[in-house]
C-alpha cells in the first residue's frame, strides 16, 4: 500500500511539473507575439487631387458695362464671396467692439474668426495628426502587461494516459495551477521604406495644408477689404444721393414760388415735384443697399449680423504703386501660398508613389522582452530578442495596383501646379488691366463732374431769369448726379483692383497699407 502510494505520488509530481512546463511555455509564446508574422506595410493612398475642398471661395472681378452718363463707360467691381467665406464664429466675444469697425480691425477679425480660415486651421489640424499617425510606425513602440492564468487541464486531452506497473497511472486532471507572467516589451522598426514615405507624404501633405490655411488667409483679406470698399463706396452713394434730394427739393421750392409769381408753369412745379419723389426713391433704395452691405461685412468678420455700426475709415483715390507686370509676376511666383501648397503635394504624391514602390522591399523589425514568470511562489526571469526579416514574394498584385494609383495621383497634382503657376500670372495681369482702366475712368469721371456742375449752373441762371423751363435744370441735376455716381464707382473699382493685386502677389495682409491710402473718417 505504502509502494502504491509513493508511485502515485510521483506520478503526480511528474505531471504537475510536465503541466506547469506546458503552461509556462506557451504564455511565454503567446505574450511574445509567437504565432503568424504581423501583415507587411502597404503605401497610404493620396486622394487624386491635392487641391483643398474648401466649401467656398472669394473671386473680385471688374466687367465693363455702360456707364450712368452718356459720356462715360465704367467698369462693374463686385466681389463674389461664397461658402463658408460669407460666415463666421463670433468675434466679440474674444475681441469688444465699440460700435465703430476700422478696416485693419475687419480683416483682424476675419483672419481669425471667418468660417473660411476656421475650415482649413482643422483641415490642418487633420493632417497634422495624420502625419503623428504616420511617424508611429517608424518610433519605437514600449509596452508593459501583466498575464495572471489560472487553469486546470485534462492531461488526456495531450496525450498523457500511460500507466506504470502497480496500477498507477498519470491522473487525467490536474490543476488548479496559478501562472504570473510580468513582462515589458519593446519593438523598433530597423527598415521599412513604405512606412518611411508614408510619413515623408504626410508631411507634405501638413505642410501644404498649413500654405492653404495661408492662403485661406488672403482670400479672406480679398474678401473683407473688398467688402469694406463696397460699404464705403454704397456710403457715398447714400451721401451723394441724399445730396441730390436737398438739391431736387431746393428746385421745387423755388419752382413753386416762381408760379405763385406767374414766371413759371404749373407743368414745371409738376415735374420738380416728380424729381423729388425719385430722389426720396432712389435714396430709400440706397439706404436699403447699404444696410445690406455692412450685414454682410459683419457676417464675414463675427460681428452680429446687423448694420447698426459705422466703418470708421475712408479709401479715397491714390495712384497705384509703381511696379512692372513682370517684376509683379516675379514676387507672385515667389510669394503665393498656394503655389507653395500645390508644390508641397506635388512631393508628397511623389514619397506616395515611393511608398507603392517600396512594397516590394524586404522589411526588419527588432523586438525584445523580459519580464519574470511562473508560479506566484517562484518566479523566473526570462526574456527574449528576436529580428525578424519579412521577404515580399507575391502579393496578388496589390503593388502593382498601388504603384498605379500614386502614378495617377502625381500626373494629377504636377497638372495641377502647372495649371496654378498659369492662374498666379493671369490673376497678376488681370489686376494690371483692371487698375488700368479703373485709373482712366477716374481720370475721365473727374473731368465729366467739372462739366457737369458747369453746365448745371448755367441752366439754372436761364431758369431763374425765365428763359428756360426747368427741365434742362432737371436733366443737369440727373447728369451731376450720374457723373457723381461714375466717379464713386470709379474709385472703388480702383482701389479693389489695388486690393485684388495685393491679393495675386501674395502676402496680402502686409501689402493693404502699401497699395490703400486709408484714412480715418471725420
Amino acid at each position: 500500500m505504502t509502494r502504491f502510494s509513493f508511485a502515485a505520488r510521483v506520478a503526480q509530481i511528474a505531471a504537475l511539473f510536465l503541466f506547469q512546463a506546458l503552461i509556462i511555455t506557451t504564455c511565454a509564446v503567446a505574450q511574445t507575439g509567437g504565432g503568424a508574422p504581423a501583415p507587411p506595410p502597404q503605401a497610404t493612398p493620396l486622394p487624386l487631387s491635392g487641391r483643398s475642398g474648401q466649401a467656398g471661395g472669394v473671386v473680385a472681378t471688374e466687367s465693363p458695362v455702360p456707364g450712368t452718363t452718356t459720356s462715360v463707360n465704367t467698369v462693374n467691381p463686385t466681389v463674389s464671396v461664397q461658402g463658408n467665406y460669407v460666415g463666421s464664429t463670433n468675434s466679440t466675444k474674444q475681441i469688444p467692439f465699440s460700435g465703430k469697425l476700422s478696416l485693419a480691425d475687419a480683416i483682424r477679425r476675419g483672419i481669425q474668426y471667418n468660417l473660411g480660415t476656421v475650415e482649413v486651421a482643422n483641415a490642418l489640424a487633420q493632417s497634422r495628426g495624420q502625419a503623428r499617425s504616420a511617424r508611429s510606425s517608424l518610433m519605437p513602440n514600449f509596452s508593459a502587461d501583466v498575464n495572471d492564468l489560472e487553469e486546470t487541464v485534462n492531461l488526456r486531452t495531450f496525450g498523457f494516459n500511460f500507466h506504470f506497473p502497480g496500477g498507477v497511472s498519470f491522473p487525467a486532471l490536474v490543476g488548479p495551477f496559478n501562472v504570473l507572467d510580468l513582462r515589458a516589451r519593446v519593438s523598433q522598426t530597423v527598415a521599412d521604406f513604405t512606412s518611411l514615405n508614408n510619413y515623408r507624404s504626410a508631411k507634405d501633405v501638413a505642410r501644404a495644408g498649413q500654405l492653404s490655411t495661408q492662403d485661406a488667409r488672403d482670400l479672406v483679406v480679398l474678401g473683407v477689404a473688398g467688402q469694406y470698399l463696397q460699404v464705403i463706396a454704397a456710403a457715398a452713394r447714400l451721401e451723394s444721393a441724399s445730396a441730390q434730394l436737398e438739391t431736387a427739393k431746393a428746385l421745387d421750392d423755388r419752382t413753386v414760388k416762381q408760379l405763385h409769381f406767374g414766371t413759371a408753369a404749373q407743368l414745371d412745379v409738376n415735374r420738380s415735384h416728380v424729381e423729388v419723389l425719385l430722389d426720396q426713391q432712389r435714396l430709400t433704395t440706397l439706404q436699403d443697399d447699404l444696410a445690406k452691405q455692412k450685414i454682410t461685412l459683419a457676417r464675414m468678420t463675427g460681428l452680429p449680423p446687423r448694420p447698426d455700426y459705422e466703418v470708421s475709415d475712408d479709401v479715397p483715390y491714390t495712384p497705384a504703386p509703381v511696379l512692372s507686370v513682370d517684376e509683379a509676376i516675379r514676387q507672385a511666383l515667389g510669394q503665393r501660398s498656394d503655389l507653395k501648397a500645390a508644390e508641397a503635394q506635388v512631393n508628397a504624391a511623389e514619397h506616395s508613389l515611393g511608398a507603392a514602390r517600396a512594397e516590394r522591399y524586404p522589411t526588419a523589425t527588432a523586438s525584445a522582452d523580459y519580464g519574470e514568470i511562473g508560479m506566484p511562489s517562484g518566479l523566473r526571469p526570462t526574456y527574449t530578442i528576436s529580428l525578424t526579416l519579412n521577404v515580399p514574394i507575391w502579393n496578388g498584385g496589390r503593388t502593382g495596383g498601388d504603384i498605379r494609383q500614386a502614378e495617377a495621383a502625381l500626373a494629377q497634382r504636377r497638372a495641377e501646379l502647372e495649371d496654378t503657376r498659369s492662374q498666379i500670372e493671369g490673376e497678376v495681369r488681370s489686376a494690371y488691366l483692371d487698375l488700368q482702366s479703373a485709373a482712366s475712368q477716374v481720370d475721365v469721371a473727374q473731368q465729366n463732374i467739372a462739366v457737369m456742375q458747369e453746365t448745371l449752373r448755367q441752366t439754372r441762371q436761364r431758369f431763374e431769369a425765365g428763359v428756360s423751363e426747368n427741365v434742362e435744370v432737371v436733366q443737369s441735376q440727373e447728369s451731376v448726379a450720374g457723373a457723381n455716381l461714375d466717379y464713386i464707382n470709379s474709385v472703388f473699382a480702383h482701389n479693389l483692383a489695388k486690393v485684388s493685386l495685393a491679393r495675386a502677389l501674395g502676402e496680402s495682409a502686409d501689402k493693404l497699407e502699401q497699395f490703400l491710402s486709408i484714412q480715418p473718417r471725420p
